[in-house]
């Protein structure tokens, strides 16, 4: 008995029913002679290289048919298996209505394939069985940790494994696998992902550890040639740190100690003219302490507010390095993160974290400034137009001081302004959408990869042209550029976008940064005789 059998109104395939055995085999023009029992044609039909025959000798003028002997010449010659179990080996059983749709779908998928015949199918196949996994080099997806050097064949993951992990570990409920590549000694697999990519991946990552343990380690990105979602398997003794030459404790030390002196000497303008003249008078360093501490405060606030979310998220970080600065006295820490970020939503809380408890300490101590009488009658006496140079501040002291605050009117305020001041710029600094700094996490945390590659370029580019007119934005440019230029290292799952609530936050970051750098543009009022005091 023939018949046709049209799938999704695009694929339509012969078909014709053994008497013998009820089962159904293909009569397409072109494909092997498949015979599938007719209850689980639709599941078996998903996976392209599926194979079944007909185990019962037939006599009957049927495509395929024959004698029992020609029958097993036939899957001998083309490599099948002829019983029931390759099935239930090859495919998972869930009968549901979903999964049967899925099958739909891929058959649908799999209708250019059809029609292109037995040889194109070979060919495919045979590709895809000869490929030799080799270290790709110059990949547009960084993994944390990978050792960017030529793999021995102890690193590289071999042609067994890979075909477990497309045949067993993937699927159609999850990644449908298309195509691979070799990547960095691991494997790069094309394909359609399925469901939502959180659940997809944690599906995947938990087949992975049943079947082999903690040997490899699994990515679900996104490529950004074609902005499609791709799976990575490297090997896990790839993901090793590299081994500095120079204890990290060590470094981090001599950096601490060189930040807190260029903290002290920014608060004594008596020694920023003459930096030799500090050995003759290393008593008058004493004077900075205030200054000091309060800045520092708020860089401890920075690096707590990190700390906490990374202890709740399983974050690892290394030993943060204070950098020095002579012009604000610190450009804040860059600390390493050690292992890979589960998600984006974690790497947003990290990245906003920080920011989040600099700004708030920061700004606390700069309203106790305006609002607290200097700790001396006299106190820091300075021109207005000082305020002009932050949108944030400068709008705090026009709301606060009010008419006190007169163009060309010199003004006496508790230094504690300026302290904290220099607090918030650090801040503010750290959140440049760039690169690995934390403003650079957040935007790709928040948007994605391409737009925030797009934003370190404008980001970088613009700090260029204010280092034609600024010093601090041109010791910027070089430290990002060389330190923190990134890429960032990829997340487990790339996929899933944090909530919107999460989102919200990081862009108040973004905001709370850009009212601390851009300038002050209303003016204040008129020139007034007197100097007031507050």
């Amino acid at each position: 008995m023939s018949s046709l059998a049209t799938f999704g109104g695009s694929l339509v395939i012969g078909l014709s029913r053994c008497d013998s055995c009820s089962h159904i085999f293909y009569t397409y023009p072109g494909i092997r002679n498949w015979k599938f029992p007719y209850n689980r044609l639709l599941r078996v039909a998903a996976r392209r290289d599926s194979r079944v025959f007909c185990k019962v000798s037939e006599t009957n003028n049927e495509p395929g048919g024959g004698t029992e002997e020609e029958i097993k010449s036939k899957e001998e010659d083309q490599g099948s298996v002829s019983d029931d179990s390759w099935i239930q080996n090859r495919v998972e059983d869930p009968q549901t209505v979903a999964e049967s749709r899925l099958a739909m779908s891929v058959m649908r998928e799999s209708n250019g394939l059809v029609k292109n015949g037995t040889d194109e199918k070979d060919a495919g196949q045979e590709k895809t069985e000869n490929v030799d996994v080799q270290v790709a080099t110059g990949s547009p997806l960084p993994v944390p940790g990978l050792k960017k050097q030529n793999f021995d064949e102890s690193f590289r993951i071999p042609k067994e494994t890979i075909d477990i992990l497309k045949d067993q570990v993937f699927g159609f409920d999850t990644f449908f696998v298309t195509g691979q590549e070799p990547y960095e000694g691991g494997v790069l697999f094309k394909g359609n992902l399925r469901g939502q990519a959180s659940k997809s991946y944690e599906k995947i990552v938990r087949r992975m550890v049943d079947r082999f343990g903690g040997l490899y380690k699994f990515f679900l990105l996104i490529n950004p040639e074609d902005e499609k979602p791709v799976a990575v398997v490297v090997p896990a003794k790839t993901m090793q740190p590299d081994t500095a030459a120079v204890p990290q404790w060590f470094a981090a030390s001599a950096f601490g100690l060189v930040t807190i002196f260029t903290l002290l000497l920014r608060n004594v303008p008596a020694l920023q003219a003459n930096v030799l003249s500090v050995f003759d008078n290393l008593e008058l360093l004493t004077n900075g302490l205030p200054g000091a501490f309060a800045t520092s405060f708020v860089l401890i606030a920075h690096e707590v507010g990190h700390l906490l979310v990374a202890k709740e998220a399983g974050i690892m970080l290394g030993v943060p390095y204070f950098v020095p600065s002579w012009q604000i006295g610190s450009f804040g820490a860059i600390t390493r993160i050690l292992n890979i970020v589960p998600n984006r939503k974690d790497m947003l809380k990290f990245a906003a974290a920080g920011p989040l408890s600099g700004f708030a300490v920061g700004f606390i101590l700069l309203l106790l400034g305006f609002i607290l009488p200097p700790p001396d009658e006299l106190g820091l006496v300075l021109e207005p137009s000082v305020f002009h140079e932050s949108l944030l501040v400068g709008g705090a002291a026009k709301l606060i001081l009010g008419d006190a605050l007169k163009e060309g009117a010199p003004l006496s305020i508790n230094p504690l302004v300026l302290w904290a001041w220099a607090g918030l710029l650090i801040n503010a600094i750290n959140t440049i959408p760039a690169g690995e700094l934390d403003g650079g996490r957040i935007s790709f945390s928040i948007w994605g990869r391409k737009i925030a590659s797009r934003l370190t370029a404008g980001s970088i580019g613009l700090l260029g042209l204010s280092a034609l007119f600024n010093d601090v934005a041109f010791y910027w440019v070089v430290l990002i550029w060389f330190l923190q230029r990134g890429p960032i290292a990829p997340v487990s799952e790339e996929i899933t976008e944090p909530e919107d609530s999460y989102k919200a936050v990081g862009i108040l970051v973004l905001v709370l940064g850009l009212l601390v750098l851009l300038p002050f543009p209303f003016p204040f009022a008129s020139t007034g005789e007197a100097i007031p005091s507050f």
